[in-house]
């Protein structure tokens, strides 16, 4: 065999091909952050809330608001119903987003500060990456789990120095509302590349509205409403309602479809760093030194899981490494 038979081709370097390697590097991380940002105020807007307007009005509520919006979108765009198939995922994804975090973390935050919530928050990607591997398949390298594990025990390093983290009956409450969200968050990713995240969230908010409904009217019925509440209240209610609850999983589970669901929710260990920022902000907590220490270290661990690969098979396998026709590469990204 001659020596230039082992040469082998290289494909020239263009703008194109430079414009797909970054898209398919920082695409999903991108929509999963956006996702998280619109999540970190959830902890605090639910704690200024909930004082006055009570935990299960908030906690139901919110589905209410956002199954509203839904109604209105899905009517818009005519959809058709989800098929039968679907149904039962989506009221998975429903009974994890839709009741299990709501609720839980509505009941939690009557009794414990928004800082001390946030610390356990610090377990969602986790418990995420934890449903990933038994659900989906995924097997995250060791260094990925090196570095959510220091990101996630930092988070509680902070919390038993900061928030004087106790087990309480609300501390079970919230890490209910973690592993609610958590199976909420993999289940959805499942479903997202058949329907579009915006559908997936979508029909498990109309699909719970009969529930929800009734709950917030039980609630309004045992626990009148003030004849005046803050606007802090109102704004907090109201945001956890459009943002929260459904706004936000438009970016979110599209970047968890667009890369492993394993390394996408690396990205929410910033939420507890950036929902103190809010907490300071908007609640008047106080934020110290060691605080602004673990917001830089949790953020290099979240950069560090979330560049580690999974097992060259393991990529070969996920939907987003193949390469699909044009035409429903133009679908995915007009549904999506």
């Amino acid at each position: 065999m001659s020596e230039l038979s082992n040469d082998t081709p290289r494909s020239p370097v263009t703008l194109r091909t430079l414009l797909n390697w970054f898209s398919g590097q920082f695409a999903g991380l991108g929509a999963a952050g956006v996702g998280v940002l619109c999540f970190s105020l959830t902890v605090p807007a639910t704690r200024a809330a909930v004082p006055e307007l009570g935990a299960l009005l908030v906690g139901a509520g919110r589905s209410v608001i956002a199954g509203a919006l839904a109604v209105l979108v899905l009517a818009v765009r005519r959809e058709h119903l989800p098929a039968r198939a679907d149904l039962k995922s989506l009221a998975l994804v429903a009974l994890g987003v839709v009741f299990g975090f709501p609720l839980c973390s509505a009941i939690a935050l009557r009794s414990v500060p928004a800082v001390h919530a946030l610390v356990i928050i610090g377990l969602v990607p986790m418990a995420t990456a934890l449903l990933a591997v038994l659900r989906n398949g995924e097997r995250p390298s060791p260094k990925f789990w090196l570095a959510s594990s220091l990101g996630a025990a930092s988070v509680f390093a902070f919390g038993f120095t900061q928030a004087s983290l106790h087990v309480a009956v609300a501390d079970g409450w919230m890490l209910a509302a973690v592993l609610s969200a958590a199976f909420g968050y993999s289940e959805g990713a499942r479903l997202t590349p058949r329907l579009g995240g915006w559908r997936v969230i979508s029909w498990a908010l109309v699909l719970s509205l009969p529930l929800t409904s009734s709950l917030s009217l039980w609630a309004v019925r045992t626990q009148p409403l003030p004849a005046a509440f803050s606007w802090r209240a109102g704004l907090g209610f109201a945001y956890v309602g459009v943002v929260s609850m459904y706004l936000g999983f438009f970016a979110w589970y599209r970047g968890l479809t667009r890369t492993t669901i394993a390394r996408a929710s690396q990205v929410q260990l910033a939420q507890p760093v950036l929902g103190f920022l809010w907490c300071w902000l908007l609640l008047g907590e106080r934020v110290t030194a060691q605080m602004l220490v673990t917001a830089g270290f949790v953020l290099v661990c979240a950069a560090w899981a979330s560049r580690s690969r999974a097992p060259a098979a393991q990529i070969a396998q996920h939907p987003s490494a193949r390469r699909a026709p044009r035409s429903e590469a133009a679908a995915t990204v007009r549904i999506s």
